[in-house]
């Protein structure tokens, strides 16, 4: 009985070694999967909340995935691969408005303006909207944000998207500023650092920063399905509490701080260049002070969609938004 106690006991110290979360140094922390649209210096609050060990401090052990694009975050979500996602909201309105029982709802909002730059080819280039005309871009997929913001700042500037220039819309994310390096198209839409990426290699040069010329839009909120909420609210709550202490660090910051915060999350990048990026969005306040999505913006989006012949039905806010989490976390 003596010996068929101890191999009893072995076995349950093996299991407890084992088992997920119950390692030595995670603690009793909670596992959350986190799918991102991209990875990009624009997201700086998040990677200073992951490097800051701010999610940790919340009791959450965040795991990060580049989806590649805000279609494949919203697929991760739904089959439940990702328990939330960071994308333009615009998606979870095509969830929605396609009639799916299970929707997604926007908790919390991290950007205020578009993140992407359109870069040109002639580096001699004295930029002007008008200069456009005719010419060939490399856009974004049919429906995301990025295209949709892009194609707003046409209108904005008298330019027809459908007749004023061609624009290329077959090329994956994430492989657009390859396809311009190979000479594809006079103006490419790129977020960073591939913008500044081309720069350096003498490809190109920005010619404009589509989140200036925007103005203000919810460009990219953290997203989950209702049933996650609503089975798993403190950690909703908890997660909005760590990305809201990544705002505060942001706007209390230098670049140069925020830079040499978020450099695990970019070891390819030097630090020079990764400030540089980082500056370019701090100086246009590319991130909000709080997480809260307001009816207004959200309306706004809707009025771009709508404007771009993407939807015919607009969403109820109070349905696809919920503040409850992002006020508390003020």
């Amino acid at each position: 009985m003596k010996r068929k106690g101890i191999a009893v006991l072995a076995i349950l110290l093996l299991v407890a070694v084992f088992l997920p979360g119950c390692s030595k140094g995670d603690g009793n922390l909670t596992k959350v999967q986190l799918n991102e649209v991209a990875h990009s210096m624009f997201y700086a609050p998040q990677y200073a909340a992951i490097e800051l060990g701010y999610f940790k401090d919340e009791g959450l052990d965040v795991k990060l995935v580049n989806g590649l694009g805000a279609d494949k975050t919203m697929t991760a979500v739904l089959s439940g691969d990702a328990d939330i996602g960071f994308m333009g909201p615009e998606a979870t309105i095509y969830v929605y408005n396609e009639g799916k029982e299970d929707y997604v709802v926007n908790f919390a909002q991290l950007t205020q303006r578009a993140g992407n730059f359109l870069v040109t080819r002639d580096k001699n280039e004295d930029f002007t909207w008008d200069n456009i005309k005719g010419k060939t871009v490399i856009g974004g997929r049919a429906g995301g944000m990025p295209e949709m913001v892009f194609e707003y700042i046409l209108k904005k500037n008298g330019i027809d998207p459908k007749t004023d220039l061609n624009l290329v819309q077959n090329i994956d994310f994430g492989l657009t500023a390859q396809a311009f390096a190979a000479g594809n198209g006079d103006y490419t839409i790129e977020f960073e650092p591939a913008a500044t990426a081309l720069e350096k290699e003498g490809t190109g040069k920005v010619a404009a920063s589509l989140g200036v010329e925007s103005g203000k839009v919810p460009y990219t909120v953290y997203s989950a399905k209702k049933s996650y909420i609503d089975k798993h609210p403190e950690v909703i709550q908890k997660f909005t509490n760590a990305i809201q202490k990544g705002l505060d660090y942001v706007n209390s910051h230098k670049p140069e701080e925020i830079a040499k915060t978020i450099q695990p999350q970019f070891k390819e990048t030097d630090p020079d260049t990764l400030t540089a990026i980082v500056k370019r969005y701090y100086d246009q306040q590319t991130w909000k002070e709080n997480t809260v999505l307001k009816e207004d913006n959200f309306t706004l989006l809707q009025d771009i969609l709508e404007d771009g012949g993407v939807i015919s039905t607009r969403a109820p806010y109070d349905k696809l938004v919920t503040t409850v989490y992002a006020e508390k976390a003020k």
